[in-house]
């Protein structure tokens, strides 16, 4: 099978599992799964492809959330409109904040972004006439001309494009040359310095694309919810989606969605299991633990590696 033919087969298999997952479970799950998918792909583009771990992620998820809910709260914008202005939102601030977090590298670079993080945190608390504070907001209007999207199946229908879209985006970023120049600066940065590159702007690039579609996850999440709420820019959010995409795998840009996949449905079986609802965390964190010393690279690449010596196999077997 040729590469562009296995790549089409791929897309069209995700297309297909895309339109059944909320047959499967239902819609409001299945469009938190694809929200904090394309969340985790944000984070593995500036993590897997440039190397660099942030643990502030959860600003640019929860400051597109809440612009994407007052924009139609007060604007009654369509939520197209809505998703886009959270984008935008998130992008612009990414500018200022990762152009002072990349002065940093390392452990350091990690904590700057945790700051600014807690900071905007703190910021979204004290503006209570505008975001709810403690109490967020809710009754968020989702809208568009033409289209009822009252209930949650409608609604996963409608913002499946812009998922769609933004999953597109990290591909072709991370296909491009922009994204071989990243991977290079990511595995020897004084070498790519030596070729003429500007490191310190393909970061920053790197680092406004992450959150422009981290942005665009949040902004997705918050309009299916109908909700906003402080615990969008918690620092406990930045570690769960960094957490998913190691789990996914890194570098691997889809792992991502797989680690989303099986997180929210653990989260989802445990609060509802009347035998470990009263200990979620332990059993969460024993079977990531199992995960991440079974399988040291991640979901996605062994599961890949699976499938080309199921390949390897049946193509031996029918050679004899």
């Amino acid at each position: 099978m040729s590469p562009r033919i296995r790549t089409l087969a791929i897309v069209g298999l995700a297309v297909a599992a895309a339109l059944a997952l909320p047959r499967v479970v239902y819609p409001v799950l299945a469009l938190e799964i694809l929200a904090w998918g394309l969340f985790a792909i944000a984070v593995d583009l500036l993590l897997g492809f440039g190397g660099l771990l942030s643990f502030g992620h959860a600003a640019y998820w929860g400051v597109a959330g809440y612009v994407a809910g007052i924009v139609p709260r007060d604007a009654r914008a369509p939520y197209p409109v809505a998703a886009l202005a959270g984008l935008v939102a998130a992008a612009v601030l990414a500018v200022p904040l990762g152009y002072l977090s990349l002065r940093r590298t390392g452990i350091y670079f990690a904590m700057v972004t945790l700051a600014f993080a807690q900071m905007l945190y703190y910021v979204a608390n004290e503006l209570r006439p505008l975001t709810g504070g403690e109490n967020g907001f809710q009754g968020i209007p989702r809208t568009f001309p033409g289209l009822s999207l009252g209930p949650s199946l409608s609604f996963y229908y409608a913002a499946l494009p812009l998922v769609a879209v933004g999953y597109l985006a990290a591909y072709r970023i991370v296909h491009s040359p922009f994204g071989h120049v990243l991977v290079s600066i990511r595995d020897n940065e004084a070498r790519a310095q030596a070729l003429g590159y500007d490191t310190a702007r393909y970061k920053l690039i790197a680092f406004v694309l992450s959150a422009a579609l981290a942005g665009l996850a949040g902004s997705v999440y918050t309009l299916g919810e109908r909700f906003a709420s402080l615990e969008l820019l918690h620092w406990s959010t930045s570690g769960q989606v960094v957490l998913m995409t190691v789990l996914g795998g890194l570098g691997t840009l889809w792992g991502g969605v797989l680690g989303a996949g099986v997180f929210m449905l653990l989260r989802d079986f445990l609060s509802t299991s009347a035998v470990f609802r009263d200990a979620p965390g332990v059993v969460t964190g024993t079977v990531f633990i199992v995960i991440v010393l079974g399988l040291r690279r991640g979901l996605w690449p062994t599961v890949a590696d699976l499938a080309r010596r199921a390949s390897r196999s049946r193509r031996a077997e029918a050679a004899r």
